[in-house]
């Protein structure tokens, strides 16, 4: 009997197994998510190649033009849309004069790297504490259980701001970020990997894998870590637009990254006081973290339509049914 156990192969609906190219198929046959996914590839392209389009524009984030802006208006850009011409394309920054353009790409950097960093550190902390609750004992299960309740209750901004508050000035403030968010964040991820591996461990070939004597973090290598990539995947994907707009508000709040290193967040909270006078400052920032929002959760929702089988598979029925009732004899669309 044990040797049958070892043997089975897993019926289909035990385990959401997809290859890559299938994947890959009903991803690419989502035309937001290749949208979406296009117009993140040109901004990751733009904010990697900030020091070339910066000097192929020869400006740098950092250089005041004093007489670029209206001193007598009290630091309002010479010209319209901003001061936009030939040398300064999307114009120059209120009161100091410097390059917008150079100081976007710059600042889609620091937004990027903080909200990918810290990412990866609540998928990392994520992984190993719901992991740990599910395959532990009933006590190992309930402390982590509990602390996992009280950080997904924590509100987020206040201990962030807090812990930024205490911590040296010198202290590199985007690895700070990446810490400080991916630190106080990770309960929603983890709450998630339990969920999944409690319903995984009841499945056969977790059981069957079981019975070889395998232990607890065996199993969980080779046959529950490949089941949780599509809900990690997904959810990850879901975090980065959260984690961008984290970012944001801190460095809008005055706690996150600090000048003279330009972030999309920082431009804004220097933006409140030039709304009426120089629109386009307020508006260049806030449409690019608007955009790049937008196209994360259009990939992230088109990355779980391709992860989820389930749901690929109803959707094929669905239009299944629709043609066969088409091929009766007499029969409505």
């Amino acid at each position: 009997m044990t040797d049958l156990l070892i043997t089975q192969e897993p019926v289909a609906g035990d385990a959401p197994a997809t290859g890559a190219r299938q994947v890959w198929r009903r991803l690419t046959a989502r035309k937001s998510a290749v949208a979406a996914a296009a117009v993140l590839g040109l901004l990751v392209l733009l904010a990697l190649a900030a020091p070339l389009l910066a000097a192929l524009e020869g400006q740098d984030p950092n250089t005041y033009h004093d007489t670029l802006v209206d001193s007598a208006r009290g630091g309002v850009p010479l010209g319209d849309f901003g001061g936009i011409s030939a040398e300064h394309w999307l114009g120059v920054e209120p009161g100091t004069g410097r390059d917008m353009f150079v100081r976007l790409l710059y600042g889609a950097r620091v937004s990027l790297l903080v909200a990918l960093g810290a990412t990866v550190v609540q998928v990392l902390i994520g992984l190993a504490v719901g992991l740990t609750a599910a395959l532990g004992n009933r006590f190992v299960d309930s402390a982590l259980s509990h602390l996992t309740d009280v950080m997904v209750a924590m509100p987020l901004l206040v201990f962030a701001i807090a812990l930024m508050a205490v911590v040296p000035a010198d202290f590199p403030r985007p690895l700070l970020l990446v810490f400080a968010i991916g630190l106080l964040a990770w309960g929603p991820m983890a709450r998630l990997v339990r969920g999944q591996t409690l319903s995984l461990k009841k499945l056969d070939y977790v059981s069957a894998a079981r019975l070889t004597g395998g232990s607890s973090w065996r199993v969980a290598r080779r046959e529950l870590l490949p089941a949780l990539a599509a809900p990690v995947i997904t959810y990850a994907a879901i975090l980065l637009p959260s984690n961008i707009v984290i970012e944001a508000s801190m460095s809008f709040l005055g706690v996150g990254v600090k000048p003279p290193t330009p972030s999309w967040g920082q431009m804004l909270s220097t933006a409140t006081t030039w709304f009426r006078a120089d629109p386009t400052y307020v508006l260049l920032p806030a449409l690019l973290l608007f955009v790049t929002t937008l196209a994360f959760t259009v990939l992230a929702d088109g990355v779980r339509v391709a992860l989820d089988p389930r749901e690929a598979s109803r959707l094929r029925v669905g239009r299944g049914g629709r043609e066969s009732r088409k091929s009766r004899p007499g029969g409505t669309a």
